[in-house]
């Protein structure tokens, strides 16, 4: 421990981010200009290196990673041998450094006060990759085994870099134009920059993993492979049942946000555009936020995100102790945007959309809403005398997924759970066959999907040396 008083002397100082009002005017990241190296080290030496560290427990970080340690060699100056205790569990610290919701932090003995992780691990692997550290994982011997991964989001990525590792042959079967997955298109630019994703890509290719792009997986194109993982997520969308559905410009998030980022990298317009729109997004979790957050930089006139459940208490619940993930309120990057443009919060809690109106040419133009109240079965309802009918253009669907990709679930006959997740016995479906990530899982973090990924990746790695 570096610093046994470090967590009295400094305040916590997280990463600053831009300022609402800019950073809404662009696709550019939301992060200000890090902190210096020397603060990061008086950062690093808040951690208190507890006797007991959840942060690197099942409470807190999924890939168990060696916090107090990493936070330990940041403090004394030793960058290159943190990243190394980094990396030794996390193989993708761009990607989680940005996008994670710091499960660790929030498990810190420091509580609000946390040390700030996640900022620590953003300064190790930027750091490495500015100072030439992060070079292609190449296995010292190759096995003479091959495996397939199909689809490239974080699950099967760290599934591929592991068995790459091991010194097995990798192929990625990825759909869409360019590898990444939801890290590629499901998660805007703002948040992850696509640049980034494509970075530790190229790193992968070097290291001898081939990347077969527009290439959608069938048995017949995966038959030589020794073995088969199935990485495809949970992109299924669940679907709005009311009057008036379907109709136009009533859209699936994921589509909504993936259509963006294709439009973003390619330089083109924008073809599903919210440009002077009245938008309304149905759902209250971070790909709604997201939603929120783009329609405002294409320039909505106006944006409402309703949430089916009451707002979450300000402070935990005695239901709700430390170390569990706080269930408090919290207000995101695009709900600040929102404040900032329009000068109010844009969701309204216990509120579902009931129907919706149609010009003559079959759009949306309009949608009935109204607050819930909680049944004596379970269910919520609305309340009639709360019902109003609001403008809108557009409306976005951001109510979570239902099951697998559905393409690939037919095309591999793969049995699920009334939950739509893949079933399996230790990541294996069948003979060769094996499944990880959000199809076994269900929706979840990119964490959490990197974490099984790699443990995929060592059931098929025992599976294959011990025949």
């Amino acid at each position: 421990m570096g610093k046994p008083t470090g967590f009295l002397e400094y305040p916590r100082t997280p990463n600053p981010d831009r300022a609402p009002e800019a950073r809404a005017l662009d696709y550019a990241s939301l992060h200000a200009a890090p902190l210096s190296e020397q603060a990061r080290r008086l950062q690093a030496a808040r951690c208190m290196n507890c006797g007991v560290p959840f942060c690197q427990s099942d409470y807190g970080c999924p890939l168990h990673n060696l916090i107090p340690e990493c936070n330990d060699l940041i403090y004394r100056g030793d960058a290159r041998a943190a990243l190394e205790r980094l990396t030794k569990t996390s193989p993708f610290p761009e990607f989680t450094s940005r996008v994670c919701p710091a499960l660790c932090e929030k498990a810190c003995m420091l509580d609000a006060n946390a040390t700030t992780n996640r900022d620590n691990e953003l300064y190790l692997i930027e750091t490495g990759f500015a100072r030439g550290w992060i070079l292609p994982r190449t296995p010292l011997e190759e096995s003479g085994i091959s495996v397939a991964v199909v689809g490239s989001g974080p699950s099967g990525l760290a599934a591929a870099d592991s068995l790459r590792q091991r010194g097995h042959a990798v192929t990625v079967f990825e759909r869409d134009a360019l590898p990444g997955g939801l890290l590629m298109y499901g998660i805007p630019n703002m948040m992850l920059e696509k640049a980034i994703v494509a970075r530790r890509i190229r790193l992968m290719e070097a290291a001898g993993i081939r990347f077969l792009t527009g290439t959608a997986a069938t048995p017949e194109n995966t038959e030589g492979f020794d073995s088969v993982i199935l990485a495809a997520g949970a992109r299924k969308p669940r679907a709005l049942k009311v009057p008036g559905l379907p109709a136009g410009n009533v859209l699936f998030a994921v589509d909504f946000l993936s259509e963006t980022t294709r439009d973003l990298l390619s330089g083109e317009a924008f073809s599903l555009s919210a440009q002077g729109k009245h938008v309304i997004v149905i759902g209250g979790g971070d790909t709604g936020n997201d939603c929120v957050a783009t329609v405002l930089r294409q320039g909505c006139a106006s944006v409402l995100q309703l949430e089916l459940l009451p707002a979450p208490p300000v402070d935990r619940t005695p239901a709700n102790p430390w170390p569990e993930w706080p269930r408090t309120l919290r207000t995101d990057y695009g709900q600040e945007e929102a404040v900032s443009r329009f000068g109010q919060d844009p969701r309204l809690y216990e509120t579902t959309c009931t129907g919706v109106e149609t010009d003559e040419s079959g759009n949306i133009r309009a949608a009935r809403i109204a607050k819930v109240h909680l049944t004596g079965n379970g269910t919520r309802e609305p309340i009639p005398e709360t019902a109003r009918t609001v403008p809108c253009d557009m409306m976005l669907l951001a109510m979570g997924f239902v099951g697998c990709d559905p393409v690939t679930q037919e095309a591999f006959d793969l049995p699920s759970d009334t939950r739509g997740r893949i079933l399996q016995e230790n990541y294996r479906v069948r003979d060769r066959l094996y499944v990880t990530g959000d199809a076994r899982t269900g929706q979840s973090l990119v964490v959490r999907a990197i974490a099984d990924g790699l443990a995929c990746a060592q059931a098929v790695h025992r599976d294959l040396t011990s025949r």
